[in-house]
């Protein structure tokens, strides 16, 4: 008997992705609810699993577009038998590269089957004879990107792009600048930053985004976290950062400004209503190879330190490694993003539709300022620009101005944290 091997629901909104890589080859004998391929949809890459135990037969390539509900494979239950008893061949050692980039395809291809890349890479390798195995993986897990694989044809070519404009595409490829050398090339824009590029343009259309911009000293903060950081993380198994800081501030911020945390929704009429929220689910934005995702620490009102910290690096690692539920990046009430680890001074940072407010940090930077303020002194302190952007359409000028002072002295007085002020 033979099963269908079925696309499934993946979240709401979600009606297609695209097939990253197939874990399993076409006739392999897989056992059931074993993960044979990775479905990247505009939200979360996802492992699908085999339905039974049987020969896997495939009805869709690495690199395809697939709705939800759509077949791409099968699994031959009647194969069980013969495909467990039966000794398994030894693959055929990969060929080395010869020196003009060709290699033995068959025993190639086959061979590069286990290395972890994505399907561009793939393709490039074998029209180019690069042995994957050989390839340095600079992707999420070390899976080889075709930027890497570009990177060894160059090498072998004295550094210079070859191949690029022959290579067959779905998209027309560009042609070089008028009085130039180079060569261009274009490639798909995945599911996910389609997805990114769709929300940030809905953000810039459809509210009334306005920013404010503050600075604090973070002085008191940076001598809290170096007196208390080894035993801190002697104590919990997390370092201390500033984000835990910045995540408490912000509540007892919200907690005062509530229409921060709030959001402007239709109602089944299609009128716009505002939805309060008196839980404080604050997204933390993540940087990935895929791009910028931004999953959610829920109840930050009833974390400690420790377990903020902890909640954010857990997230982190799992966004890098592409392994974030889609759970986990909806229903925040307002976000935070750090563009100071990448060493930005000062930027305006787009909603996180439909959130009303997002907070932008940034680089810690020496600044002669007034201090101690009022005294007519100056001296060099470590500054930090803070940003907030909001929905004008349901937060006044004045809640955001105010709110973000709220924020500004907690983080330069500490013990408020520690007080509730």
């Amino acid at each position: 008997m033979a099963v269908d091997i079925v696309i499934p629901a993946a979240g709401e909104s979600v009606t297609s992705g695209v097939i990253s890589r197939w874990l399993k080859n076409d006739g392999d004998f897989v056992k059931r609810d074993e993960d044979v391929l990775e479905l990247e949809t505009d939200k979360v890459t996802m492992g699908i699993p085999a339905p039974a135990s049987g020969v896997l037969k495939t009805a869709a390539k690495a690199g395809d577009t697939v709705n939800i509900g759509q077949k791409v494979g099968v699994i031959d239950e009647k194969a069980v038998a013969a495909a467990a008893v039966s000794e398994p061949k030894p693959a055929p050692a990969a060929a080395a590269p010869v020196s003009n980039g060709r290699s033995a395809p068959a025993a190639s291809a086959h061979a590069a089957e286990d290395v972890r890349a994505t399907p561009l890479a793939r393709k490039l390798a074998d029209e180019r004879g690069v042995d994957l195995h050989g390839v340095a993986g600079t992707g999420a897990g070390g899976r080889v990107r075709e930027q890497d694989v570009q990177a060894i044809i160059d090498q072998k070519s004295g550094g210079t792009a070859v191949g690029v404009a022959a290579r067959p595409s779905p998209a027309p490829v560009a042609a070089a600048p008028a009085g130039g050398s180079g060569s261009a090339r274009r490639e798909r824009m995945s599911p996910l930053r389609q997805r990114i590029a769709a929300r940030l343009v809905e953000a810039q259309h459809t509210a009334a985004m306005l920013t404010t911009f503050n600075e604090c000293d973070m002085s008191a903060v940076m001598a809290l976290r170096a007196q208390h950081k080894e035993s801190f993380e002697k104590k919990h198994g997390v370092g201390l950062g500033f984000m835990s800081f910045f995540v408490k501030a912000v509540v007892g911020a919200l907690k005062s400004f509530p229409l921060i945390n709030a959001s402007i929704v239709q109602n089944e009429r299609g009128e716009l209503e505002i939805e309060h929220h008196d839980f404080y689910d604050v997204a933390v934005a993540v940087g990935t190879p895929k791009g910028l995702v931004v999953p959610v620490l829920r109840g930050c009102d009833k974390l400690s330190f420790a377990q903020i910290e902890s909640g954010i690096k857990d997230l982190a690692i799992r966004a890098k490694d592409g392994k974030l539920a889609l759970s986990e990046m909806q229903g925040g009430t307002f976000t935070i993003t750090n563009g100071g680890i990448y060493g930005s001074l000062m930027s305006t940072p787009i909603l996180n539709p439909p959130q009303s407010g997002i907070l932008g940090m940034h680089s810690i930077k020496n600044r002669p300022i007034e201090h101690p303020t009022g005294s007519g002194q100056i001296a060099l302190r470590p500054m930090m620009y803070l940003a907030l952007s909001y929905d004008h359409r349901i937060v006044d000028g004045a809640e955001a101005v105010q709110f973000l002072v709220s924020v500004k002295n907690a983080i330069e007085d500490p013990t408020r944290l520690l007080i509730g002020m």
